[in-house]
């Protein structure tokens, strides 16, 4: 591992900003470092290292983990329905509670497709006069047994690893649609890209799934964050509320907040 002398020799002491634009360099390099390594190479003490790391952490340029700091990773497939159905149920749960909060009676819901969606499902069921617009068939068929909830399915052409619909069809359908809020979902997102997909033919559904809603609510994971793909579907400024847990870096949240985006995490350290 480079030590500073190996970096810079010679030359003058540098100020923070060619600290930080460094510290990016060797994580392109090596995409991940101890704060210890940065101590060592930049010889300077903890507190300064962590510093970069916050402040490098909400510009959405390098991401926080145990001990150290990451570059942020591209996604090049999503996890199955399947694969994600298992995963982080304890958090979902967390979550689907603060997006129940924002619903009452007589409203028309959209509920994008994923696992984390999902859950808000039951909130649904026990409410009077809810309709429910998705492209999730795990959502359509976890309100089979709901007959007092009206249920729209978009259609369109199957995704066969995330059992919903994409691409033009889809589309056509929400665009005839208004809906008073649309609790989205998103395999990747972080500060300077937004929500990201790699998948093209889910990028127009989202986002006409957004444009006809009143009020547009992201609901997503701490662990997708910092993660991007190929296409860009928002920006986080295009949300009205971001719903996380509590493993989200505070960094990250203060970053949210600065984009004047209501952040809710289930802990409640929430809001602008």
């Amino acid at each position: 591992m480079p030590s500073q002398k190996d970096i810079a020799e010679g030359a003058a002491p540098m100020i923070p900003e060619q600290r930080r634009e460094l510290i990016l360099r060797q994580l392109r390099k090596h995409q991940v470092l101890s704060v210890h390594q940065l101590m060592e190479m930049f010889d300077c003490s903890h507190m300064t290292v962590r510093r970069d790391i916050a402040l490098l952490e909400q510009e959405g340029r390098a991401y926080s983990v145990t001990g150290g700091v990451r570059i942020a990773s591209q996604l090049h497939s999503e996890p199955s329905h399947q694969l994600k159905a298992v995963v982080e149920l304890p958090q979902k749960q967390a979550m689907a509670k603060l997006a129940a909060s924002l619903l009452h009676n007589d409203m028309t819901v959209y509920l994008d497709a994923g696992t984390s969606t999902l859950e808000i499902v039951p909130y649904i069921k026990a409410m009077s006069g809810m309709t429910v617009v998705t492209n999730d068939f795990g959502v359509a068929h976890a309100l089979t047994d709901a007959p007092h909830v009206t249920v729209i399915h978009t259609g369109g052409q199957l995704d066969h690893s995330n059992l919903s619909c994409v691409g033009g069809l889809a589309v056509a359908t929400l665009r005839q649609i208004v809906t008073d809020i649309a609790f989205m979902s998103t395999s990747c997102w972080d500060l300077r890209r937004g929500i990201t997909t790699p998948s093209a033919l889910k990028v127009e559904v989202k986002q006409v799934a957004m444009q006809s809603a009143s009020q547009v609510v992201l609901v997503a994971s701490s662990s997708k964050y910092g993660t991007f793909s190929m296409y860009k579907i928002a920006g986080l400024e295009q949300f009205d509320i971001i719903i996380s847990d509590d493993e989200l870096a505070i960094a990250a949240a203060d970053g949210i907040r600065k984009q004047g985006v209501e952040l809710l995490l289930p802990s409640g350290k929430a809001g602008l």
